[in-house]
């Protein structure tokens, strides 16, 4: 006789959920080792335009990618009152959104500096796109599940494609993340096995895992 097995919604963490925060420490940390020894700082108002530029991939990484990343952990693998996780879940979203803001104001004003082409990359291009649709995400998100007047059946229909569009934004960030990177890098055209070469790849390599054990932690965390 077949067995049937049944599944359970649940909201804990899990061991991937823990590589998943280290990972994204270890990103953190490259990428601040990058930009403080290797690319002589940040500052937004700088007379050094790569120390402009600078801004850009910090608050980019910290915002839409681990800001993002702690979210949607925070709202699956995480115990608490419904309304405790959507609000958590919502406020880092809003802050990732803001420091997207800043960062990609650095960008511009980078080029402007360098009175260099403004979107000219398939960086820029996805970079651009996908920072509107997680803006876009984000409203749809606060009105429809924020907001008291929208009915429990609307909410239930739409949230299989908030969850599944959530998590391809997600991926899309990273994308965007590692061809940043990886043009930054062509542009310097630093020699091969150089110290700084060596930390971009380990670099890029840190968000990716990031990436996907976030994507596996909230996957997991739907099935006991």
């Amino acid at each position: 006789m077949d067995t049937m097995v049944t599944y359970r919604y649940y909201r804990q963490a899990s061991r991937i959920t823990i590589f998943a925060h280290v990972f994204g420490v270890i990103a953190m940390i490259l990428m601040l080792v990058w930009l403080l020894h290797y690319r002589e700082g940040v500052d937004l108002d700088s007379y050094d335009p790569d120390k402009i530029f600078n801004v850009h991939p910090l608050l980019m990484f910290l915002g839409v990618i681990f800001l993002s990343g702690e979210a949607l952990m925070a709202y699956k693998t995480v115990t608490g009152e419904r309304q405790v996780q959507k609000s958590v879940h919502l406020l880092l979203h809003l802050a990732a959104i803001i420091l997207g803001i800043v960062g990609l104001h650095a960008a511009f004003k980078y080029h402007d500096r360098g009175n260099l082409r403004d979107m000219y990359s398939f960086h820029s291009w996805i970079g651009i796109g996908t920072f509107c649709l997680y803006i876009l995400q984000w409203v749809i998100g606060l009105c429809m599940y924020m907001l008291p007047y929208t009915r429990i059946e609307t909410r239930s229909v739409n949230l299989p494609w908030h969850i599944s569009g959530g998590r391809a934004i997600f991926y899309m960030t990273i994308v965007a993340a590692l061809t940043g990177l990886m043009q930054k890098s062509t542009m310097m055209q630093l020699p091969f096995l150089y110290g700084e070469s060596l930390l971009i790849n380990f670099l890029a390599i840190f968000i990716l895992l990031f990436g996907v054990t976030v994507d596996i932690s909230v996957a997991l965390a739907r099935y006991a």
